[in-house]
């Protein structure tokens, strides 16, 4: 049918409603963004290719993956086969179905209390209100299946970074078909931030941790002291300990997620030899049959929270290579789709209020959404409110002064930022952390603060 046809019976958003509507009752989620633009795609008669040359996306993944997990989601919900050919006729059945005006109206009330989700760190698997940033998590999925793999993300504080990485995870079990010869995908996250204080005082301890946590992740048997040996030294210890035992043992794709590696940062102690040990796995993976093969098994995600500000050779560092991601804030495209997940009928100066006093942090944006959807306070008492001790992000506001009081030349640097009336030039390991805080933005080598919120509640 064509673009013309379907249209005349009708409108695409109004198809969309119906799609969405019945993804969200049968599996409690919305449509992704690259599921929307295969339906309107193929809502518009147009082929695979032009849908996948229109979005950026590989015609391969839009034909062999997003488009048939589509029909297969739709055919489930709707309870009868969705195809690219029939879809325009299903949904206009299921519009006569569900008298369409009625759902549309719905859809727009406000999500009920029970289905609302607080969301202050990790946003779950599944949950509706995960926004995607194309073409981050498509480059992540697609990198993670390649041998020897290495992913970098980086972002300041609660911007999503650990959301995306348990989803790289994911991805990449649900791809486990992808790898070849290889019918099981194991994966690890592994927080740094869990391993005590004492063990980052010695290179030996922590890379003993290192090598534990990781065995007990996978449950397999634990042979650290077995492969322990003063002979070869940590490194050589570490990586016998992979090769021989975790490698061989699985035989088959491990992705390994390390968050908050910022950790190893503040003990420069053991960061240049823990740093030089990840880039010289990379390395080995890349020698391909002239090495050990096990070690194209190996795929690494790493995230961290601010710019790498301890001194690494270049040709030693794991930050200079692998694909690179540096997660930026929402667009108001990506606010104005989440306000619609919350259904909330904000308009554009609204949105525009919103975004002008916190722009599109994440974690901020999800907060107030979270609040209006709850009607706990209008957007206008949001607004009033926001930077004082009254307002919903009074707790975000103190753990970040508790810990600028902490570190008193944090807060000399952010009173800087925050009293100038245009961009400043910090000393730069302040200003990295600072942005890894999220308090401050980075403009070349110069900064400014990262919204009007921190500049009102700081200023005062």
């Amino acid at each position: 049918m064509s673009d013309s046809k379907s249209e005349q019976l009708l409108p695409f958003d109004a198809a969309l409603k119906i799609a969405d509507r019945g993804v969200l009752v049968k599996f409690g989620r919305h449509l992704k963004n690259i599921e929307i633009a295969v339906l309107q795609g193929a809502w518009q008669g147009q082929t695979y290719d032009q849908i996948a040359e229109e979005q950026g996306y590989a015609p391969e993944y839009i034909k062999h993956d997003v488009g048939p997990k589509l029909w297969q989601l739709l055919s489930s919900s709707f309870g009868e086969k969705v195809s690219k050919s029939n879809l325009v006729a299903v949904i206009a059945q299921q519009a006569d179905k569900n008298e369409i005006a009625s759902q549309t109206t719905n859809l727009v009330s406000g999500v009920p209390s029970g289905e609302l989700e607080e969301l202050v760190g990790l946003v779950p698997l599944g949950s509706r209100f995960y926004v995607e940033r194309p073409p981050i998590e498509l480059r992540c999925y697609e990198e993670v299946l390649k041998p020897g793999a290495l992913i970098r993300v980086k972002a300041p504080s609660q911007m999503g970074k650990t959301s995306l990485m348990v989803r790289i995870l994911e991805q990449a079990k649900r791809q486990s078909s992808s790898f070849p010869n290889s019918e099981v995908v194991h994966t690890v996250a592994l927080s740094l931030q869990r391993a005590d204080k004492a063990v980052f005082s010695d290179l030996d301890k922590f890379l003993r941790w290192f090598c534990t946590a990781i065995t007990r992740k996978l449950q397999i048997s634990h042979r650290v002291d077995e492969f322990w040996s003063e002979t070869f030294g940590s490194k050589g210890n570490c990586t016998a300990y992979f090769e021989d035992c975790i490698l061989a043992d699985l035989n088959s794709p491990l992705v390994i997620a390390l968050d908050q590696v910022d950790e190893v940062f503040l003990h420069p102690e053991i960061a240049d030899d823990f740093f030089t040990l990840l880039r010289s796995w990379y390395e080995e993976a890349a020698y391909g049959e002239s090495g050990n093969p096990l070690w194209q098994n190996l795929r690494l995600v790493i995230v961290h929270s601010t710019e790498v500000y301890i001194p690494l050779d270049i040709n030693k560092s794991p930050f200079n290579v692998g694909l690179a991601i540096d997660l930026q804030e929402f667009t108001p495209v990506q606010v104005h789709e989440l306000a619609q997940r919350y259904r909330l009928n904000l308009s554009k100066t609204e949105l525009s209020q919103l975004m002008s006093l916190i722009a599109g942090h994440p974690y901020l944006i999800q907060q107030a959404f979270y609040h209006l959807a709850r009607q706990d306070l209008t957007l206008n008492q949001l607004l009033q409110t926001a930077a004082t001790d009254a307002g919903i992000y009074h707790n975000h506001l103190h753990r970040h002064l508790r810990h600028l009081q902490e570190h008193p030349e944090l807060a000399t640097a952010l009173n800087q930022v925050i009293q100038a009336s245009a961009p400043v030039e910090l000393e730069q390991l302040l200003a990295f952390k600072l942005h890894s805080m999220g308090l401050i933005s980075l403009q070349g080598n110069q900064v400014i603060p990262s919204c009007e919120l921190y500049r009102q509640y700081f200023g005062d």
